[in-house]
């Protein structure tokens, strides 16, 4: 039968298949455009079935907060044309807007499902490979920042009395663009194991064994190693991405004196795509 190309057209907006597989499956379905509509998304499942091992290095990191809570998700997808597709970047905002709304704190069927009707439609292998849902507790305020890339996404949770002012909002978020730029693996000193105390002093004390100097002095170039490696690692101890003369947590006393606020760091979220 004749298949008009209004009909090809009509069928690849609804499906976002190619025209001649559009037209292929209009053939098929005798004109019957639901049916055709159907045995597309068949087909899409089909090759999204086969992609599902495929590597998903690429992707993007979504953010959304109201007062209570903040939502974090990182979708993955296989190539770098994707991730940046408005498609893709729509089914993302909903995938994070429906994870503030309805409070989830996995990854399940639902959320799954908004994204697998893209997947069949583009058929590349897509997942979101994690969440995660903050709490922002009363007299506290969140901020975040994405990187223009779309690969890093940082959430700080501060409390703040009285109320957070400007200036202070800014220095969230100015933590957040230092945590976007040194990943630091720990917040304060008090979060490193002492499995890796250990295995750090271990290091060094190898390090130091054949300097000649006494061994209190060894000891001591020794402790001076791992302070500064804390101070490395340790986004409180690090120098602070606005100002070079002071560390983090010098710069939180700095900012909560000028601005006469108590404030204290509450909960730091990095996700960078595929760590």
């Amino acid at each position: 039968m004749e298949i008009k190309a209004a009909d090809v057209k009509a069928l690849r907006d609804v499906t976002g298949a190619g025209m001649m597989e559009c037209k292929h499956a209009l053939v098929e379905c005798n004109g019957d455009a639901q049916a055709a509509a159907k045995l597309l998304k068949e087909k899409g499942l089909a090759a999204v079935e086969k992609r599902a091992d495929r590597s998903t290095s690429e992707g993007r990191i979504f953010i959304k907060m109201n007062d209570s809570k903040a939502a974090i998700v990182e979708l993955t997808c296989e190539t770098d044309f994707v991730a940046k597709n408005a498609d893709f970047l729509a089914v993302g905002e909903s995938i994070v807007s429906e994870v503030l709304a309805k409070g989830y704190t996995d990854v399940n069927d639902a959320l799954s499902n908004m994204l697998l009707d893209l997947a069949t439609k583009i058929r590349e292998n897509m997942k979101i490979r994690r969440l995660q849902l903050v709490d922002i507790p009363s007299g506290a305020f969140a901020s975040s920042y994405i990187h223009s890339d779309g690969k890093t996404g940082v959430i700080t949770v501060f409390s703040c009395e009285p109320e957070a002012n400007d200036a202070v909002k800014q220095f969230a978020y100015d933590c957040c663009l230092h945590i976007a730029a040194f990943a630091p693996p720990f917040i304060k000193r008090e979060d490193v194991s002492e499995a890796y105390m250990a295995e750090q002093k271990e290091i060094f004390t190898a390090q130091t064994a054949d300097l000649d100097k006494p061994d209190n002095v060894k000891a001591g170039i020794v402790q001076g190693k791992l302070s500064k490696h804390l101070a490395e690692i340790c986004f409180m101890d690090q120098i602070f991405v606005k100002d070079d003369k002071v560390s983090v947590a010098k710069k939180l006393e700095q900012t909560a004196k000028e601005n006469n606020v108590q404030l204290k760091l509450l909960t730091v979220v990095n996700f960078q795509l595929g760590a």
